[in-house]
């Protein structure tokens, strides 16, 4: 699927980067098996990188070095933009001219010269175990009228919190991606990487009850697979369960505003607070590398400091 890159005021690129980029696009979708999020944040980087080049002179890749990688990056740091951004646009820059040096459009590699700008990480919003319970019976709540939505809602929260899966995971789940035997689901996370991840009892009942008296309620012709319907009968937007997660926590005293990614927070700490280990909670939220996993660990720090300072005599 060709992802439309946002086109800005400045103008046309020459020829040549424009073909690399076109090139570059089709790269990212087909042979990395990208997200189309992951394409789309990507290709606008590169875009921005080759329309600083162009403005500098630049006609080609092979013309890309390290003086243009800095002075784009450099903009972009006087732009305001922040941290994060700059680190993600370096990540960018660095794998559009490695893969241009694979393809023999340049003669080295000038992304091997960048620092790796690291962002700043801060800590996650989490809930505590009391709010969470809280949201899970503000769920149950509505799906007592036995509404197709109610129980699809219900369904919803309750698999966000008991996988820590990803919206965008949630979504694509399809009928016969869970297991009642086994009681897991079947996910497809990043890079199409596919995990196995277990739910608890309250979570299947809700998954179950939806599929078995709810999703027969939605589904229509635009249906097909997928586990969780919208209003017509399509397969659930991650806009709608974004809604649904600041609606409900808005309802429950106390709670800090977070979406479905902030329940994905929650339930990777919640286990670590219950003494599951750090290995097991990587296979879980389907991470990477066990470093993206170990922020989990400072929020659990951070949780026992502030208990200690309240409690302790001594703080």
């Amino acid at each position: 699927m060709t992802i439309e890159v946002e086109i800005d005021a400045q103008a046309a690129l020459p020829d040549q980067l424009a073909a690399a980029l076109e090139a570059y696009e089709r790269h990212l979708g087909a042979e990395r098996g990208l997200s189309a999020h992951t394409v789309r944040a990507y290709l606008g980087d590169v875009r921005s990188l080759l329309a600083h080049a162009a403005d500098v002179g630049a006609e080609r890749p092979a013309d890309l070095d390290v003086r243009v990688l800095r002075g784009w990056l450099g903009r972009q740091l006087a732009d305001g933009a922040a941290r994060a951004t700059v680190a993600r646009r370096t990540a960018a820059a660095k794998s559009f001219t490695a893969w241009c040096r694979r393809r023999r459009l340049t003669e080295a590699d000038p992304g091997l010269l960048l620092g790796s700008a690291k962002p700043h990480r801060t800590l996650p919003g989490v809930l505590r175990q009391d709010q969470a319970a809280a949201l899970m019976d503000l769920a149950a709540v509505a799906a007592d009228d036995g509404s197709a939505v109610g129980l699809r809602d219900r369904a919803v929260l309750e698999l966000l919190y008991a996988s820590g899966i990803r919206v965008g995971e949630l979504v694509g789940l399809d009928v016969d991606d869970y297991d009642p035997g086994r009681r897991v689901v079947r996910v497809l996370g990043k890079g199409r990487k596919e995990r196995t991840v277990p739910l608890g009892v309250p979570a299947a009942r809700a998954l179950e009850e939806w599929t078995a008296v709810g999703r027969p309620r939605l589904a229509g012709p635009t249906s097909g697979p997928a586990t969780f319907l919208g209003a017509r009968g399509g397969r659930l937007d991650q806009r709608a369960v974004r809604r649904l997660v600041h609606q409900r926590l808005a309802d429950v005293p106390g709670a800090p505003d977070l979406g479905p990614h902030g329940l994905r927070h929650t339930a990777a700490t919640h286990l670590l607070d219950g003494g599951a280990d750090l290995r097991s909670v990587q296979e879980l939220l389907g991470h990477a590398t066990l470093a993206t996993t170990q922020i989990y660990t400072h929020v659990s720090v951070e949780r026992l400091k502030a208990t200690y300072e309240q409690a302790h005599p001594r703080a």
